[in-house]
């Protein structure tokens, strides 16, 4: 049985972006109607839909949903989690890392949350710096840990195919509260994830 991927898109959505993309593709001086180009304004629609879903998904539900009830009170650090999104002023790709870590108050969350938080804001058109602070306030506000902190190291295609065209470029983006706020407590997360 050949492969089959099983993706749902909004239809009108879809076929709506494809006429766009479509006349893009003209506008740009390509031919539509030849071969590699034939299903290419449906996939980039369905592409886009794909890399802008965080619109359509909650991440404080998401949080609340794997919250539960400890008495631990150490750091907890989740570092390098991979992140994709697209920069809202030229919606090229921008890519990297993510460190999320925060100090329990009563309650934690499960371990692959903090990654599907990071997924949510990032699969929006943003910027690095907006990116960061709602991932910061998101787990600051539904978890109300006595503190979190998040650093994002990323490489931006805006920077590395056009305008300034430097390759090697990456971007550094921090946000802390409550006691990362302090700077033993943030020397000591930026010491572990390895900063």
């Amino acid at each position: 049985m050949p492969y089959k991927k099983v993706e749902e898109y909004n239809i009108q959505v879809t076929d709506d972006v494809k006429d766009r993309y479509k006349n893009i593709i003209e506008d740009l001086g390509e031919n539509t109607d030849r071969d590699g180009l034939l299903k290419t304004p449906e996939r980039a629609a369905k592409a886009m839909q794909f890399l802008t879903q965080g619109y359509h998904q909650d991440p404080v539900e998401i949080l609340k949903g794997a919250m539960f009830k400890e008495s631990y009170n150490e750091m907890v650090i989740v570092k390098d989690i991979e992140l994709y999104s697209l920069c809202e002023h030229h919606i090229l790709p921008f890519f990297g890392k993510a460190h999320i870590a925060y100090i329990p108050n009563g309650h934690i969350v499960g371990l692959s949350k903090l990654p599907r938080i990071v997924d949510v804001f990032a699969r929006r058109l943003q910027v690095q710096e907006r990116l960061t602070e709602q991932v910061l306030d998101c787990i600051n506000d539904t978890l109300k840990p006595q503190g979190v902190a998040v650093v994002i190291e990323a490489s931006h295609m805006c920077m590395m195919m056009r305008g300034v065209q430097k390759q090697n470029s990456i971007t550094t983006t921090s946000g802390f509260r409550g006691q990362f706020e302090k700077i033993e407590t943030r020397n000591e997360f930026l010491k572990l994830i390895g900063k």
